[in-house]
């Protein structure tokens, strides 16, 4: 049997340097001119109210357009792209329509006859993905008759890495993402991620990486120009040079290893071949984890602040999406409220399985699922619970002021341009462009 193959391109010009990859993998060698192409970007999260950094981020228009061209070449006319994005408030309906019209996709619609969707205004479908685990996708991308997935060159703080696979969770709906943060050690977060492929049409990988990003997923890592493709008609192919690329062996990539074991494959790249620019020649070593203290108690910046009298443990896989953007400001506003004064023996408890420390003076309790697990737990002294799903930024404003943490509450009401905040560190770059998110 053959080796799989992916290649590696340098992104050097329009069209050019996304068909130099598609070319020499194959990836659309399986391509019917009478078919239905999905088209899966990654659009993380969006924000109608401000410009945060997408570089590494979001999928490029660039990209995507590229591949849309590449397409109509090969007679395609049936093209659609869909997302499901995330959005502060889950309520908000118009953020797709505003992400798909500034990333361009309006004018793929005008030039090219590419419609556009938002997953959540689309029917979802009861699919198992294996062992009886059950989600619901999006049936737009179930019914094509083959799906381009185009996720970001990417690490990821729970995951290690975020490329093709993971880049899938983007089609479920909002229930079955949460369901993914499992608590089951037999089925983590990573399993799960590793089996979304199995329900997929026919399909190939295209890996963004003209920017790349460390410590992803969101706005808050660090992005880099990296100039960089990766295509593969075999998913978990692409992943494991990604991952390689990132500078993360695929067998230290749990994800990899679950999917590998699936298909029954080894955990390394002893059967593929990588065609166009070689590994070592692109590889950068990207971190994906944010530091900790010793005991995983503090994050490492706050005991470099010489921050006393809490304990606020590392998320672990079990924190969904939404609580993780309450975590992200809520560290940062515990940051700013530090005075110098320590505080009274608080622990800050989140996710879906963490348990409390015997003693704490006040336990802090992020989320509906840290509530209803601990909710009569006698090992705490004293309950403050900021419940919801997710959590509401005044309940958590609140509890945070009743545990004696004056944050400050503009941090959290105006969490939307505090993304603008991250912009600040590409400032005057010119490699952190733009343009790459236009279609002009």
């Amino acid at each position: 049997m053959g080796k799989h193959i992916v290649a590696i391109a340098r992104y050097r010009e329009p069209l050019e340097s996304v068909r130099k990859a598609v070319e020499l993998s194959g990836s659309f060698d399986a391509l019917k001119s009478d078919g239905k192409v999905f088209i899966k970007p990654n659009i993380v999260v969006w924000t109608e109210k401000t410009v945060f950094p997408k570089w590494g981020v979001i999928t490029t228009s660039r990209v995507i357009e590229d591949i849309v061209l590449l397409l109509k070449e090969r007679g395609i006319t049936d093209i659609t792209i869909g997302e499901g994005i995330v959005t502060l408030d889950p309520k908000n309906t118009s953020a797709s329509a505003h992400a798909y019209k500034a990333l361009g996709y309006e004018e793929l619609n005008r030039r090219y006859g590419v419609k556009f969707i938002n997953v959540f205004e689309r029917p979802f479908r009861k699919v198992d993905i294996g062992d009886g685990f059950e989600v619901k996708f999006n049936e737009d991308i179930l019914d094509a008759d083959f799906v381009v997935n185009t996720p970001v060159l990417k690490t990821h703080v729970q995951a290690v890495v975020s490329l093709g696979m993971k880049n899938l969770k983007g089609m479920l709906d909002i229930p079955s993402r949460k369901k993914c943060h499992t608590t089951d050690p037999e089925k983590p977060l990573v399993y799960i991620i590793s089996h979304l492929p199995k329900v997929l049409p026919p399909s190939a990988t295209i890996i963004d990486g003209i920017f790349s990003l460390e410590r992803g997923p969101s706005p808050d890592g660090k992005a880099r120009r990296s100039d960089i493709i990766i295509a593969s008609p075999d998913m978990l192919s692409a992943d494991m040079v990604g991952a390689k690329v990132l500078g993360h062996e695929p067998a230290t990539v749990p994800a990899m290893v679950h999917a590998a074991r699936t298909w029954n494959r080894p955990a390394d790249l002893s059967d593929i071949e990588v065609k166009g620019e070689p590994i070592e020649s692109v590889a950068s070593f990207h971190e994906y984890d944010f530091p900790y203290n010793k005991d995983k108690t503090l994050h490492l910046k706050m005991e470099k602040m010489g921050v006393k009298g809490l304990s606020y443990r590392k998320y672990d896989d079990t924190m969904c999406t939404y609580c993780s953007v309450i975590n992200g400001a809520l560290l940062m506003a515990i940051m700013f409220a530090w005075k110098g004064q320590p505080w009274d023996d608080i622990e800050i408890l989140s996710g879906k399985k963490m348990q409390p420390t015997p003693g704490k003076k006040k336990t802090i309790l992020l989320g509906q699922c840290m509530f209803n697990l601990h909710k009569n737990n006698p090992v705490i002294n004293e309950m403050l619970p900021i419940k919801g799903c997710p959590p509401k930024f005044d309940d958590t404003i609140e509890v945070l002021h009743n545990a004696g943490i004056q944050v400050e509450p503009a941090i959290f009401n105006n969490i939307e341009m505090g993304l603008s905040y991250f912009m600040s560190k590409y400032q005057g770059k010119p490699e952190f462009d733009e343009s790459f998110f236009r279609v002009d």
